[in-house]
């Protein structure tokens, strides 16, 4: 992006030097060349920024209006400026009673500390673009440059998106099911007060505060979650100086805090099962110490850990994200780091689940040992290759830009940011979400800019437009499209015609919510692709815990629902467009079928055989049909994944194995599975 600052030398021979007007009305009309923002930032401050969630206290604003169609840049990352400047640009278009955004950025500069701004946008003839400079992080003045350049080509949108205001002046925090219900709720919340906008079956929402006094407001991060498995979730505020808890009672009509007033730093927050008992536990991201979690004793007892999982003593630590990267069935934990200057404690760290309460630091040998300066990180399976991927959003140019991170599958991952997209349309951010927006069956990326990056389907990326930046995330007309909320304007998804399904999780062995889960969706045309429910994405907001799947025109295989108990519940010629409930456990493996062709949903189970069983070195598979089988995966009776394996002849070598019982799980061609007992018997 920053390559349009070539126009340089035509527009230097005009120079344009004036003051900002201090608010919308009398935004202070400007065109190309240089301009300065005077001393001070000190106007009416937005309704809202274009870069993130926070708000602001004061503003400059400018009006822009060309008479042609331009491909428009305005940087603050100039020499001229202070070396210790920093700048947060917003875009927007509309009337000054209702403004929406086009682009912004923030710290999108190279040049002195990194934290000036380029934003990038295409501009319409005749169109007024209100250019705002905010005191998000501080109030000194500057210079910024203004240039004009060749339109680029328009990308047809995928899906668009309509803008809905809320007649209530919230701040919208969550979306996620607060009631028990299973369906997106909104939840705002002020110093004294929580105020539900539960959505109603029929559609709509109905508004509901409740009074509820707690000492800890979540000014960094919420999560969300049942901690106690009463069936309605609590929250967890992630504050400036501690972290609370409020419980809700059975309804959600009231709450309990709790908190132990240690101090902590937050920055994101996560629900998750630590270590496996079946109880939803925290973690808190420490910003300038070693990390914090409490663990779920099951008795309604959080017990305080500090340290033992991500203990640089500077901290450092941002957008935590719980992730089982190496599919062993256990959550695994990134941690996006942000810290400037010549320290370790900027270097973005994975930790390996080994599933016995240690997590090893494998952020090296996984080259995920990075310094680029992030919030957070958006991880899916971008090429539906079963493994998880990770887009690492940089927030500031200083130590680098974004990194696109794909998977091999082996434990290590492959820089392949070149030719991904992510390269020229570096628009820089604090969150970045990813989510199937256009229901294709493939991930897109939300993230800065006021574009979504939709996915080509081949590990590449194109930028659309869509004039907002990243906010809460999930369904909330319960039409099968992901919405995204800022503040109090619903951004509803116009949708398509591609299929999809939408799956609520309940957890009776594992954690209440399922969070950990991985869901496995199988279809003829897309072929697999995975889910992991998550408490606690992106950096700031709770997004939905329902987990959402895009088709396009393909209808359902099966699906499979790995619980984190290692309960597997399993879903053959599902309906499509539709919302689905699973109880963990109520859909275990169907009775065998009398069907006999190869091309079918599920294969008789009997008709897969291993022997000898109990087995010493090799396994061998018999098959009464022609099953194509192309691969073996491994487990412990746990779920834990412990080997994968190519088939030759029929065979797969388990010598390494420990000695115990395990399964033997096979996939054909089409995507299907089907599992057999075994016993290893000797080392």
């Amino acid at each position: 992006m920053k390559k349009m600052l070539l126009f340089l030398p035509v527009i230097a021979l005009l120079p344009f030097v004036a003051t900002a007007q201090y608010s919308c009305s009398t935004a202070l009309p400007i065109g190309i060349g240089y301009h300065t923002t005077g001393g001070n930032i000190s106007g009416a401050p937005p309704p809202n920024i274009c870069t993130g969630p926070e708000i602001v206290a004061a503003a400059n604003w400018y009006a822009y209006t060309p008479t042609a169609d331009h491909f428009v840049t305005v940087s603050s990352d100039l020499s001229q400026n202070p070396t210790n400047g920093d700048s947060d640009c917003s875009i927007f278009t509309g009337t000054c009673g209702n403004l929406s955004c086009v682009t912004g950025d923030d710290d999108g500069g190279v040049l002195g500390n990194g934290y000036m701004s380029v934003a990038t946008f295409n501009a319409v003839a005749g169109t007024t673009y209100y250019i705002v400079f905010d005191s998000k992080w501080n109030t000194q003045g500057f210079s910024f440059l203004l240039t004009e350049g060749t339109v680029l080509p328009p990308i047809d949108p995928p899906v668009t998106f309509t803008d809905s205001v809320l007649s209530t002046n919230i701040l919208a925090q969550a979306v996620v099911d607060l009631n028990g219900d299973y369906l997106d709720d909104i939840l705002d919340i002020n110093t004294a007060s929580l105020e539900q906008l539960r959505q109603l079956p029929q559609g709509g929402f109905s508004d509901t505060i409740i009074d509820v006094s707690f000492s800890n407001y979540p000014s960094w991060s919420i999560a969300v979650g049942d901690i106690d498995k009463n069936g309605v979730n609590d929250l967890l505020f992630g504050g400036s100086s501690a972290a609370s808890f409020l419980f809700a009672n059975n309804d959600a009509t009231g709450y309990t805090e709790f908190t132990d007033n240690q101090y902590i730093f937050c920055q994101r927050t996560n629900m998750v099962d630590i270590n496996g008992d079946g109880n939803l536990d925290a973690f808190i991201s420490h910003d300038i110490d070693t990390n914090v979690y409490y663990l779920n004793d099951g008795n309604g007892n959080l017990i305080r850990h500090h340290g033992g999982l991500g203990d640089h003593p500077e901290g450092g630590n941002y957008g935590s994200v719980w992730v089982d990267y190496d599919n062993d069935g256990d959550p695994d934990l990134f941690i996006a780091k942000c810290r400037g200057g010549q320290t370790s404690a900027k270097i973005n760290q994975l930790f390996r689940n080994e599933g016995n309460g240690v997590f090893t630091d494998v952020s090296a040998e996984a080259n995920m040992a990075d310094p680029v300066q992030t919030w957070s990180a958006a991880w899916a399976d971008y090429d539906n290759d079963g493994f998880m991927d990770a887009f690492i959003g940089a927030n500031s140019s200083t130590d680098g830009l974004h990194k696109f991170m794909h998977n091999n599958g082996d434990g290590t991952f492959t820089d392949i940011t070149a030719g991904s997209g992510f390269d020229i349309s570096p628009s820089l951010n604090i969150e970045n979400l990813t989510y199937d927006f256009d229901n294709d069956g493939y991930a897109d990326v939300l993230g800065g800019g006021g574009k979504i990056m939709f996915n080509n389907h081949d590990l590449t990326f194109s930028p659309v437009q869509v004039g907002f930046a990243p906010g809460v995330c999930g369904d909330l007309n319960n039409d099968g499209f992901i919405d995204v909320i800022n503040n109090n304007v619903i951004r509803f998804n116009s949708g398509n015609n591609n299929n999809w399904i939408t799956l609520s999780l309940q957890g009776i062995q594992s954690n209440a919510n399922g969070i950990g889960a991985r869901v496995e969706l199988y279809s003829h045309n897309i072929g697999k692709q995975i889910r992991d429910v998550r408490s606690g994405e992106g950096f700031k907001y709770m997004h939905t815990l329902n987990v959402h799947f895009g088709l396009g025109v393909d209808s359902i295989d099966s699906i499979h629902v790995i619980w984190p108990s290692g309960i597997v519940d399993y879903l053959f010629d599902t309906t499509f467009n539709t919302n689905l409930h699973i109880v963990e456990g109520s859909l275990p493996y169907p009775s065998p079928s009398t069907d006999t062709t190869t091309d079918i949903a599920h294969i008789d189970i009997e008709s897969l055989h291993v022997y000898p069983n109990p087995a010493n070195d090799v396994l061998y598979i018999d098959h009464a049909k022609p099953l194509n089988i192309t691969q073996a995966f491994i487990y412990s009776t746990a779920g834990r994944l412990v080997k994968t394996a190519s088939i030759e002849n029929d065979a797969v070598d388990i010598k390494a194995l420990p000695a115990g019982n395990y399964i033997l799980e096979v996939q054909n061609n089409k995507g299907k599975r089907f599992s057999k007992n075994f016993v290893k018997l000797r080392e």
